[in-house]
């Protein structure tokens, strides 16, 4: 099997379940750049295999946005064939996001300065993630502005998910922020 088909030279690209959009399509960019989180969170996770909590946390989160991408991949009309937590995101899913966020900030307390990236290397790609998945939240805006999105679960999956991985960016790092901090400011 091939993995070029050249159906794209024509500056398209397939739809879940058909369909063909021009790939600076406002849903190509949603879907594109959900694709990017996902590998950004990749490379958090290749740097949590001694951390089993943390990666598998990272992971639950690139599954979950293959379901965003798969619901942002697929033409309004044919919303009807998803499936529940497979290729549509639902409002229990939001709400479990939720409960995470909720969790690890009764966890770590959140810093109360701005956070510069980059105490370790897989808090930093989180947090390349969160960067990520701020854009592709814009990006389904820019769908739902064009009336591309029938319902909003998922801009509001995506508005939640920056807030989870800036928290679990900050519990990988495990509070180092605050020691480095409270270090720095000692005489």
């Amino acid at each position: 099997m091939k993995v070029y088909t050249r159906r794209g030279d024509d500056g398209t690209t397939g739809l879940l379940f058909g369909g063909r959009v021009d790939k600076d399509d406002a849903r190509t960019d949603a879907y594109g750049t959900t694709d990017e989180a996902i590998s950004a969170l990749g490379v958090a996770r290749s740097h949590l295999h001694d951390a089993p909590r943390w990666h598998d946390a990272v992971l639950q989160v690139q599954r979950e946005l293959f379901v965003v991408g798969a619901q942002l991949a697929t033409r309004a009309d044919h919303w009807d064939r998803l499936q529940d937590e497979v290729s549509r995101v639902t409002e229990a899913m939001i709400e479990r996001l939720e409960g995470r966020i909720d969790a690890l900030t009764a966890e770590q307390p959140l810093p109360q300065e701005f956070v510069v990236p980059g105490q370790r290397p897989a808090g930093a790609a989180i947090d390349l993630g969160r960067t990520v998945a701020r854009r592709a939240e814009r990006a389904v805006v820019a769908m739902d502005r064009n009336g591309l999105l029938p319902e909003d679960a998922v801009l509001r999956y995506l508005n939640r998910l920056s807030d989870y991985l800036f928290v679990l960016a900050r519990a990988v790092e495990g509070g180092e922020y605050t020691r480095t901090r409270a270090e720095s400011s000692s005489p």
